[in-house]
């Protein structure tokens, strides 16, 4: 799929200051440690960056903090969600609360997504 290539330096930037709670969950998904699944980070995908893409499920997984509950980027991130699944993802959105208090959960629901 094409990106915008006017986000590739932000793109790079994000990998490089990435959150708390996007550390700890690139440490469960890097180097295939996942069941065995292959991840990216901070992905473009058409005008969008992704915080973590399965190329293989097609799976994208978004870490969400406090500024996502704002009104407009409600509308923002319902916008982007519906253009990734037009273009055959599947999303999933975690608030960063959930992933500091409960990461196995995250990691469950990850799983099952994974081996549908």
């Amino acid at each position: 799929m094409q990106y915008n290539p006017n986000n590739l330096n932000f793109a790079k930037t994000m990998r490089s200051n990435m959150t708390k709670e996007e550390l700890v969950m690139w440490q469960y998904l890097r180097a295939h440690r996942f069941l065995g699944y292959k991840f990216k980070r901070q992905v473009l995908i058409g005008d969008y960056i992704v915080d973590f893409l399965c190329p293989d499920k097609k799976l994208i997984i978004e870490l969400d903090g406090g500024q996502h509950n704002e009104p407009n980027n409600i509308i923002n991130d319902k916008k982007r969600t519906i253009y990734l699944e037009n273009n055959g993802y599947t999303v999933l959105r975690f608030w960063n609360n959930e992933v500091n208090n409960n990461l196995n959960g995250v990691l469950e629901l990850i799983k099952t997504n994974l081996e549908q």
